[in-house]
């Protein structure tokens, strides 16, 4: 199965979670918000929210700044 995630193809097995993408993609538990198909997850649903085939998931990083 194939996801998108910040614009890049990503290959995931079956039955592959939220969770399990961003900890192979590195991304931080703290300091981000995740979106897929345009729905905000909530950090205590990633190990929860399955993907499908073609889902979009889109990694957002909080950035300090005055």
């Amino acid at each position: 199965m194939n996801v998108l995630v910040n614009g890049d193809v990503t290959e995931i097995g079956p039955g592959s979670t939220l969770a399990d993408v961003l900890a192979a993609r590195g991304v931080p538990e703290r300091g981000v918000a995740v979106a897929v198909s345009g729905e905000v997850v909530p950090r205590a649903q990633w190990r929860s929210t399955a993907l499908r085939d073609g889902s979009v998931v889109e990694v957002l990083t909080a950035v300090q700044g005055g």
